[in-house]
């Protein structure tokens, strides 16, 4: 499986896409057909089977390229950040798959980006710069903190929130790798069940509205035997200055709304306002929206018009007669963590998946806008490159810019985002406030998402008797200082 599944697509509908390698093997017609049936029910797609993968979400295209591969029972499975566009159920639901599939005799070869994933292996090999520089189990290599440290990795979650938990001298064994483990090793309260703190909540200040959907439809080939709705119904509100974390399974519409905030898509029915721009009216020219908006696509290669580094990300800034471009792409690479000098001169296509994100976050903040949208901005980066990113949106928040940032990742939305809105069917299912829609498991539940693991363990907790009710608990970082506050 590419790192890029779209790069695998050939067909020009779902289920051919899938029967492709098995008509070239030579199989029977009624054998394709069942494998390709029960590869697409696998894999949550067997309502898509007649639709064009270009129609797809970027996690529904995965599935698709993953029931291909699977459907030809190979002996051997290679891949490549397999994971990085699937929501967590989809995700949680492919790697058991894999497992399975290892059980029965497959050899596997994942490569990943998320340590919750490489626990899950038997051997791990560790590269650097081309060179393999360590391999072991999961185990002997999450024990070497040097290591990790040095080539930009990281703990798995559970492991690093065990180690925060052991510092408030709870006792907890000595490597923790799995969620499932630390949860059940939690202690239960063992104090009085008053004099502890209480949480502290201060009024929230209200800002001007920025954007604003109302009622917005959307139907991919309307009027045609293959429409897809898109969006039902979709209302969204959105202040100045705030940072708003969108979340949704695949295909649940966040990418075909970002495109209406800023004006690529303009709604069948409905509003989208943004700022004093009635983005929905089609008199409005979209370079007025462009100038206020900036969108980083699911997809960097979707929105790359040059072939190399430099000139791609001075691509926008050239457009609007902007001066001083090689200042302004300088900066504009730093902000991402890209050499100028390295960089610049670079061939796109010899980029890994990581490093043409990086180019497109970069081709976007080089405009420097008011409004910007990100799709899936970490998919395929490092540890380090994601830890880097997240530190971005934070000091561009500090700055004055809006930001709607549509993520599978609800870890990581915790730390930057402190307005959500879930995403189910084309429509926002819920919104509001951090803790309210993350801390919620009947909202959580009804979104189909899964919480992050800081709240998995504060709820797990709470069932033991500690008094967190009330308390932001979305974080790591949060779920420890809540601890201290409650414990005498």
């Amino acid at each position: 499986l590419f790192q890029n599944p779209a790069d695998q697509i050939v067909a020009s509908t779902v289920a051919e896409d899938v029967a492709f390698g098995l008509e070239n093997a030579n199989l029977p017609s009624r054998e394709i057909q069942s494998r390709v049936t029960a590869e697409l029910e696998a894999m949550g797609m067997a309502q898509e089977a007649s639709h064009p993968p270009h129609l797809l979400s970027g996690g529904q295209i995965q599935r698709v390229a993953l029931a291909g591969i699977l459907a030809r029972s190979p002996k051997i499975l290679l891949l490549d950040e397999p994971t990085s566009m699937l929501d967590p159920l989809a995700r949680e639901a492919f790697l058991s798959q894999v497992i399975d599939l290892h059980r029965q005799g497959m050899t596997i070869i994942l490569i990943t980006h998320h340590m919750e994933e490489a626990v899950l292996a038997d051997q791990l090999v560790v590269l650097k710069q081309g060179k393999i520089v360590s391999t072991g189990s999961p185990e002997e290599i999450f024990s070497q903190n040097e290591l990790l440290h040095e080539i930009g990795l990281e703990m798995p979650e559970s492991l690093s929130l065990a180690q925060n938990l052991q510092s408030l001298g709870w006792d907890l064994p000595a490597s923790i790798l799995h969620p499932e483990t630390l949860l059940a090793n939690l202690p239960q309260w063992q104090h009085s069940s008053g004099g502890f703190t209480k949480p502290n909540h201060p009024p929230t200040p209200r800002s001007r509205s920025l954007i604003q959907l109302q009622d917005v439809h959307y139907t991919y080939l309307a009027g045609s035997p293959l429409a897809k709705p898109a969006l039902t119904s979709a209302s969204l509100e959105l202040g100045a200055q705030h940072v708003l974390g969108l979340a949704g399974t695949n295909g649940s519409g966040k990418s075909t709304l970002l495109q209406h905030i800023n004006g690529i898509l303009r709604p069948h029915r409905g509003s989208v306002r943004v700022g004093d721009s009635l983005v929905s009216d089609p008199g409005t020219s979209l370079k007025t929206i462009v100038q206020q908006v900036g969108l980083v696509f699911q997809t960097p290669e979707s929105q790359f018009f040059e072939v190399y580094v430099g000139d791609e990300i001075a691509y926008g800034p050239r457009q609007f007669g902007f001066d001083d471009l090689r200042e302004r792409v300088r900066i504009a690479m730093g902000l991402v963590g890209l050499d100028f000098e390295a960089f610049k001169d670079r061939h796109l296509t010899t980029l890994s998946g990581g490093e043409k994100r990086k180019v497109a976050l970069a081709s976007t903040l080089v405009l420097d806008q008011d409004i910007l949208l990100f799709d899936e901005p970490t998919a395929g980066m490092d540890p380090r490159s994601r830890e880097d990113l997240l530190t971005l949106f934070l000091k561009l928040s500090h700055s004055g810019k809006t930001l709607v940032i549509a993520s599978h990742r609800l870890d990581e939305l915790a730390q930057v985002a402190g307005d959500f809105a879930f995403m189910k069917s084309g429509r926002i299912s819920s919104s509001g406030t951090r803790p309210a829609l993350l801390m919620d498991q009947k909202t959580m539940n009804e979104a189909r998402l899964a919480a992050p693991l800081a709240v998995r363990v504060s709820q797990a907790l709470m069932e033991n008797g500690w008094p967190l009710s009330g308390w932001d608990t979305t974080t790591p970082e949060r779920l420890v200082d809540a601890l201290k506050a409650v414990l005498p």
